[in-house]
């Protein structure tokens, strides 16, 4: 995170104020992971933190707002391990992020504890969720047809319906991992799945 701003009297005090904000959004994701967003409060939150709740609502409006950052950082975490090479194939890299996500502290359980939360219209969630899966839909689809115009879909699958597959098929192995890490391997159950439906690249 840039902690910089112009000029060098408010640096301190601003990087102060950016570590303690870390801090409390680090302190809600674990809450969250465990014990779900309508289940926790603020008060919780802070106590988490070592601040009074007071002191948590100088730096956030409300458990909505708290709610926001923990996803910005969801996100963060996300994409900060693992990241594909411009020529990594689309399914060695969805593989590996998938080992991945299981070296990241409770990113699987805030993700499958808020996803399903989210699914309430009241949820402040439910938009980033939606937003989301249209997202990884579209970008999925886009993946198997290109896999088609190579000649490495197999004939008969549809790219839309592998996309959602997918989807579906990562989050719930994970899911599964959750209650039994040690008789689950999410990374495996995915690669067996694209195995099914890709064929190899042909060599030269």
């Amino acid at each position: 995170m840039d902690t910089e701003i112009a000029g060098p009297r408010r640096r301190g005090p601003y990087a102060k104020s950016a570590a303690r904000r870390r801090q409390i959004v680090e302190e809600a994701y674990r809450v969250f992971a465990t014990r779900g967003y309508h289940g926790s409060s603020l008060r919780e939150i802070a106590a988490a933190a070592g601040i009074s709740l007071s002191n948590l609502q100088h730096y956030f409006i409300g458990k909505e707002d708290v709610l926001l950052a923990v996803l910005e950082l969801r996100d963060e975490l996300g994409a900060g391990v693992d990241a594909p090479e411009d020529d990594e194939p689309f399914e060695r890299h969805i593989v590996a992020q998938a080992a991945a996500n299981e070296r990241i502290p409770g990113v699987i359980a805030l993700y499958s504890v808020l996803s399903a939360e989210a699914v309430t219209d009241d949820h402040p969630g439910r938009e980033y969720f939606l937003g989301r899966y249209d997202t990884l839909r579209s970008e999925y689809e886009a993946e198997f047809a290109a896999l088609r115009d190579q000649g490495r879909l197999r004939v008969g699958v549809d790219p839309a319906l592998a996309a959602a597959t997918v989807i579906a098929l990562w989050e719930g192995i994970q899911l599964q991992w959750l209650y039994t890490p040690d008789r689950i391997d999410a990374a495996a159950t995915l690669r067996a799945y694209l195995d099914l439906v890709l064929l190899a690249p042909q060599t030269a």
